[in-house]
């Protein structure tokens, strides 16, 4: 496994400009996610870190080994594809031996590796067949298998999963966290799912438009968003944001809005600010830390674990809820929710950062 440093890296499509100065350092054997929308830059970052893609600005370091020049095949990285990759006319043992024998690795090492390595993913009893024969989720366990079985340094992931349906989805994304805690490689995750970031991700670097706009750990991620593009893209259901004007009354600085006043610790500076609130930091009781927020049911969504209420607060603007799931709301009624102050967010509506207050 290697640490992975990349300096000021862009890289530029003629005038579009893919990646704009990534600066990131990953440590050794760390599961690091990188999350954004379509087009933000994530798989050209991966591809740039393999070599696939030559820099148009920057560097890339393993260690403290420079490979912004080095061709894919000598940075001994792995990579597994959304589309599984794996070769239809071998069979799965073969295609799992295909890297060590472009390496020319002894025989008997290549079955040694190759028991290993299919004993780590439960699919011995699949060496023998073609991958035709084989369920999506076998095909991606193949694929994992092929990219560590030569042990690499960096082991790359572009949306492995994202052709496997929600419940396999659900049960690979443990099974890929449990295989890094056992072989430790550095591995570097493509994903616009937020819950895979959270779930699977030692830290996350969350991108935008060729940014990294924040790289942190889940629980910073979550709690201390630095933007509102973090803080709406991480969450479900999204994070809830209303404009609220900033107020003084002698001493006291408050911001206030759809019968919500909320004082503030310092003064912003702004007319306005953005104030952001979790639905589940919405409650249905009064408690010494919340205040109050009236609204009309505007539309319910039962998901029997949890029923999610959209409440209108004005007349442009819904306030999301979640709500205990054998709890009856209807639309159309009147509804007391409490908004725990001290959990919410502040944005300056300009800069769209985070302000402390």
């Amino acid at each position: 496994m290697a640490k992975v440093v990349i300096e000021n890296v862009k890289k530029y499509f003629g005038n579009v400009k893919a990646l704009d100065g990534i600066n990131l350092s990953i440590e050794e054997g760390l599961f690091v996610v990188l999350l954004g929308p379509s087009g933000c830059g994530k798989t050209t970052l991966m591809r740039c870190i393999s070599g696939l893609e030559n820099l148009t600005e920057g560097k890339i370091f393993f260690d403290d080994e420079d490979m912004t020049n080095v061709p894919p095949k000598d940075r001994n990285v792995a990579m597994v594809f959304q589309s599984y990759a794996v070769w239809p006319h071998m069979r799965v043992k073969d295609n799992i031996a295909y890297p060590l024998k472009l390496k020319k690795v002894p025989k008997k090492e290549i079955e040694e590796r190759v028991k290993w390595v299919s004993e780590l993913l439960h699919i011995s009893e699949l060496l023998d067949r073609f991958p035709a024969q084989l369920s999506g989720g076998q095909r991606q366990r193949v694929a994992v298998a092929r990219a560590i079985v030569h042990r690499p340094k960096v082991l790359l992931m572009d949306e492995p999963l994202s052709n496997l349906d929600a419940l396999l989805r659900v049960k690979m994304r443990s099974e890929l966290k449990k295989l890094h805690e056992q072989v430790r490689v550095t591995t570097i995750y493509v994903t616009h799912d937020q819950i895979e970031a959270m779930t699977m991700g030692d830290k996350i670097a969350v991108m935008k438009a060729g940014k990294i706009v924040q790289y942190g750990t889940p629980e910073e991620i979550y709690k201390r968003p630095r933007t509102i593009f973090v803080a709406g893209f991480v969450g479900s259901p999204q994070m809830n944001f209303l404009q609220m004007k900033v107020l003084s009354s002698g001493t006291e600085i408050y911001a206030e809005n759809f019968g919500v006043k909320i004082s503030l610790k310092k003064d912003p500076n702004l007319e306005s600010i953005t104030m952001g609130v979790r639905p589940e930091h919405i409650k249905l009781e009064k408690t010494e830390r919340s205040v109050q927020i009236t609204g009309t049911v505007y539309f319910v969504e039962k998901l029997m674990s949890e029923t999610i209420v959209h409440l209108s607060i004005s007349s442009e603007k819904n306030l999301v809820v979640k709500i205990p799931y054998d709890l009856l709301v209807r639309e159309g009624e009147k509804m007391k929710v409490y908004i725990d102050f001290e959990q919410v967010h502040f944005f300056n509506p300009l800069t769209e950062e985070r302000i402390d207050l």
